[in-house]
């Protein structure tokens, strides 16, 4: 399963398989349109074309779709570092799962290779057969191709023109993170039970540790489970969205494995590396993109206050989704006995530092940005109001505090520090009053 996924993930980032089979496709349907075109006979005399016609619009065709991919790339490219230097460069992985541009590209090289298919077909009445091969069904489709290709790339352009927006970047981030939260979260119940982890044992435990570099992606808990003896233990020291480094603890097994280099081995097997961090096991991946698109936005190069809001919101959605939700089990237990701790898994608490902290420090000195981000907050306190969730309440409350105590701690001056704590006092009805001033200059937080 776990090869199955990883197999998907790289499929579906991949710039290389989809026009792949663009470009298989088209050579097959080349030489049927060939073999099509010896079984035809008496076309229309407007079908019908010369060798040299026939040379001279395949090759048309052919160069013109082959500048109309390097004009994708182009833009491909640019696409890819605008938006990695003006919004995060963790988003950019998603201009590569864009389905309407691999097929875009597709399409262009497909054609291409459809033309030097039918192209080294045509022969003339001189050369070595002696007879003159024609075949005009087949330059007829590739016309028919050529002038699909060109309104392609104008679609294309506008497309990514358009894909550039920053609320569809924020958006396309969103859905793939509540996706990847509906996937691996649990679904919300009447009650929140807190498994028991149990005693650790005394002892000193069997230490598995990393034996290469990488984001950790995928922990298989099952297969981790099969790898222990009956009644055994392990306790995973790790979770995925975390980096490993070799030589650093991935876990302790107990008791003690009778071989402990083929032991080592199998636990390692089950808890997959890669070169880049992922959302097939880590939901927390798409908090932390959203998180830093906000935070590009407030750094002192960029300046957007408006897309930190943007962001903000749209933050908001998916931690919202993660609250109301069961935190992913922290203990797995198998058929014989066999148990897995997992004490590093994420907490509600846990998810509401990752998506705050940071930007409540970067903006320290945007009073509009706190008050949006107090808005924010309020929202989620409001919306597990009559939930079960109150470690979740209590993290988001404590939270607006901090916002006040970090405006308090700045360099804002009287009037702004009043805004923060009035917007403070009228969402929670708690801490210091706020002036008759703050009351009336505090703005809206509107999308």
């Amino acid at each position: 399963m776990m090869r199955i996924r990883q197999a998907r993930d790289g499929l579906s980032s991949s710039l290389f398989f989809v026009p792949m089979t663009f470009v298989l496709s088209a050579a097959v349907l080349g030489e049927v349109m060939l073999l099509v075109d010896g079984r035809v006979e008496d076309l229309p005399q407007r079908f019908a074309a010369t060798v040299d016609s026939a040379r001279s619009v395949l090759s048309v065709v052919a160069g013109a779709t082959l500048a109309f991919a390097a004009i994708a790339f182009s833009v491909s490219l640019l696409l890819i570092s605008l938006a990695s230097s003006q919004y995060s460069p963790r988003v950019v992985h998603g201009l590569f799962r864009d389905p309407f541009n691999k097929r875009v590209m597709g399409i262009v090289i497909g054609t291409f290779t459809y033309c030097l298919v039918v192209l080294r077909a045509v022969r003339g009445p001189l050369e070595d057969s002696g007879q003159a091969v024609v075949p005009s069904l087949s330059i007829l489709v590739a016309v028919v191709l050529g002038v699909i290709s060109i309104l392609s790339i104008v679609a294309f352009i506008s497309h990514s023109a358009h894909s550039m927006d920053v609320s569809r970047i924020l958006q396309r981030v969103t859905s793939e993170a509540l996706a990847a939260v509906r996937e691996q979260w649990p679904e919300p119940s009447s009650a929140q039970r807190r498994e028991p982890e149990g005693d650790q044992p005394t002892e000193e435990g069997f230490v598995v540790a990393f034996e290469n570099e990488g984001w950790v992606q995928h922990v298989d808990h099952e297969a981790l489970l099969k790898q222990l003896a009956p009644g055994g233990r392990m306790q995973v020291a790790t979770v995925a969205g975390r980096f490993a480094i070799p030589g650093t603890k991935a876990g302790s097994v107990w008791p003690w494995p009778r071989d402990s280099d083929e032991t080592r081995r199998a636990l390692l097997s089950g808890i997959r590396l890669g070169e880049t961090r992922s959302m097939q096991q880590d939901a927390t991946y798409g908090v932390r993109q959203l998180a830093d698109v906000a935070l590009k936005a407030l750094s002192p190069g960029i300046n957007d206050p408006t897309t930190a809001q943007d962001a903000l919101f749209h933050l908001g959605a998916v931690v919202r989704e993660m609250l109301v939700r069961q935190v992913p089990p922290r203990r797995w237990t198998g058929p014989e006995g066999q148990t897995l701790l997992l004490p590093e898994a994420t907490t509600h608490t846990d998810l509401v530092e990752l998506a705050f902290d940071e930007i409540r420090l970067a903006c320290s000195d945007m009073p509009t940005v706190q008050i949006y981000l107090m808005e924010i907050v309020c929202l989620l306190a409001q919306s597990l109001e009559f939930s079960d969730r109150e470690e979740a309440v209590v993290a988001l409350r404590h939270h607006a505090s901090l916002i006040v105590e970090t405006s308090d701690l700045s360099t804002l001056t009287h009037y702004d520090h009043e805004r923060v704590r009035g917007a403070y006092q009228r969402r929670f009805g708690i801490g210091a009053a706020a002036s008759s001033d703050g009351a009336s200059v505090e703005p809206r937080a509107t999308s």
